[in-house]
């Protein structure tokens, strides 16, 4: 089965959901209008379904390799990540100072998934591209940004991020790697880095590390943590490339999914390198590249249930097994009501994550159109959960779509396998969702919660006022907002973090699920309370929204129960 972009589910939520409108309508983004909006959604749909789609097996089954320390990428990739690049689709949302199109967020998300969907292998190579412009666009000297950043907008050159060390994972400020003074404004940069996504390729001309490396005088932790760029071939000022660098590929790791991605362990011996941004601000710098990453690799989850969920889709109306007790069928598998209750999830699900991961970059967008701290904490607030919530989508819909298949999904040659094995990595990679919950129950909440708050009350004014159309639905809506509003505030009376992180993710998922509820509502209400998306708004509240009951209990229980048990216990149970 091929992948279809699902263009009509943009632009509803676009035009009915997420509210992009108010994005449109800001000076900085009115030429993102309706036409060109879905004249660009439209060109990117045919590159995914056309180009980038037939791939994807491709990669899993012949993998990236390494020859004689050279990677050489899977059958048709180089292809693939020619017609992305040529399409101007790494630079949608660059400035175009540089060469970008300077497109809204919104839309990147949007073609961003789609290509997740497609060929989830190659679309990570743009993405770390998109993520590393972002960064020195904020953070790099003018002269990095006139050298580098024109050539990784068009996608000539691609771009990486190194943060992991063997011994330094989630606790970055563990990290061994040094860089020291040259005395000619550059720095040589040794230490190895591991899980390096695209880390090496032959897909582009050079390939651009951002580099996290301890300074001679630098402090102890991450405070103490600088930032560098060391290219893979050294540019002279025209940009053309000249001598190779001092690093190497040492291996490329043996993977459960993403076999067509290169994921390298890299070996740094004097690179030469040029600092991003302040000496000892490295964290800071690096982190503009990794919420952009957050929200993309959110995308990558919805992306992957997309694909999973069509495919399950389509099996299960073509397969037949068994007689159904339904009277209104097509007489197959898809008439069973385990199966119906499976597919219908998955869709509700999907919609609700999408529906996150794009309030979210419309939170970004219109920061960035009126610099008005608000939307900068809607978007800050919206991140971990449109990252955690997105890839647990991911990994949930693309589980049921295996069991959709039944003994088949077990069966490689299907491709549903390929999907569950894909989608797993995204919850771990750019900070596992489990830090995701402790930063929104910990840095998300140091306002005293008022970002919290806005969205609840965003969320409980809608309702009231769809409570008419929508009477079924908005009342358990709003009752969940409550719930979730006195979960926050006893978030807010922990004094002690660690009772707050033994809640979190219950928390994170739980507020994930009433926005979810949100934006079912919003649709319901389109339609004006009869239609086929208030029939799956239905089944959201009815069999998703009701689990933030238990998730919420879970949030507020602390942590004492958790260490009541000793290890030993624990281990000898």
């Amino acid at each position: 089965m091929s992948y279809r972009a699902p263009l009509a589910e943009y632009q509803f939520l676009f035009d009915h959901v997420v509210g992009f409108d108010a994005v449109t309508a800001h000076p900085r983004f009115e030429d993102a209008g309706a036409d060109m909006t879905a004249a660009i959604l439209g060109e990117a749909a045919h590159l995914c379904e056309e180009k980038i789609a037939p791939l994807n097996r491709a990669g899993d089954l012949t993998p990236a390799s390494l020859e004689n320390g050279v990677v050489r990428t899977s059958p048709g990739f180089a292809e693939g990540y020619k017609a992305i690049a040529e399409g101007g689709w790494v630079g949608m949302s660059a400035s175009p100072e540089h060469g970008g199109m300077g497109l809204p967020m919104t839309m990147t998300t949007a073609v961003n998934e789609m290509m997740s969907g497609a060929c989830l292998s190659l679309q990570l190579a743009p993405l770390m591209s998109q993520g590393q412009i972002e960064a020195l666009e904020h953070h790099a000297s003018d002269a990095i940004k006139e050298l580098y950043l024109p050539k990784l907008i068009s996608g000539e050159w691609t771009g990486t991020m190194n943060l992991t060390e063997p011994q330094a994972g989630s606790d970055v400020g563990a990290l061994t790697s040094k860089a020291e003074p040259n005395g000619d404004g550059t720095y040589s940069v040794s230490g190895q880095k591991i899980y390096i996504t695209w880390g090496d390729h032959d897909v582009a001309d050079n390939i651009c590390h951002l580099v996290l490396a301890r300074l001679p005088d630098g402090a102890a932790g991450t405070k103490g943590i600088s930032l560098f760029l060391v290219p893979k071939f050294i540019p002279n000022e025209q940009g053309k490339i000249g001598v190779g660098n001092t690093l190497k590929v040492v291996s490329l790791e043996h993977k459960l999914g993403l076999h067509g991605s290169p994921t390298a362990v890299m070996q740094y011996e004097g690179a030469k390198g040029w600092l991003v941004g302040e000496a000892g601000g490295g964290m800071r710098a690096m982190f503009t590249m990794m919420n952009n990453a957050r929200l993309g690799v959110g995308g990558q989850g919805i992306g992957i249930a997309e694909a999973a969920m069509q495919q399950a889709m389509t099996y299960a109306s073509e397969r037949k097994q068994g007689r159904s007790l339904s009277e209104v069928g097509r007489g197959t598998i898809i008439d069973h009501a385990d199966v119906r209750r499976m597919l219908s999830v998955m869709k509700a699900d999907v919609f609700a994550a999408r529906s996150i991961a794009l309030m979210c970059a419309v939170a970004i967008d219109l920061q960035k159109a009126t610099a008005e701290d608000a939307w900068g904490a809607r978007a800050a607030f919206l991140t971990p959960i449109a990252k955690a919530f997105g890839t647990e989508t991911g990994m949930r819909v693309a589980e049921m779509g295996v069991q959709v298949h039944g003994g088949m999904g077990f069966i490689e040659e299907t491709g549903a396998a390929q999907f569950y094995r894909d989608v797993r990595v995204t919850a771990i990679y750019e900070g596992t969702n489990g830090i995701q919950g402790m930063d929104l129950v910990a840095r998300k909440l140091m306002d005293g919660g008022e970002a919290a708050f806005a969205l609840l009350d965003e969320i409980a004014e809608f309702t009231e006022s769809a409570r008419e159309a929508c009477p079924t639905l908005g009342s358990p809506l709003w009752e969940a907002v409550e719930a979730l509003r006195e979960a926050t505030e006893w978030m807010l009376e922990q004094s002690e973090l660690n009772a707050r992180f033994a809640g979190a993710h219950a928390y994170l998922t739980a507020f994930a699920r009433v926005i979810g509820g949100y934006a079912h509502l919003k649709a319901a209400s389109a339609e004006k309370g009869i239609g086929p998306r208030t029939k799956l708004a239905n089944i959201y509240m009815s069999r998703l929204l009701p689990e933030h009951i238990s998730l919420l209990a879970e949030a507020q229980v602390g942590d004492k129960d958790l260490y009541a048990l000793s290890v030993d216990e624990l281990a000898g149970l």
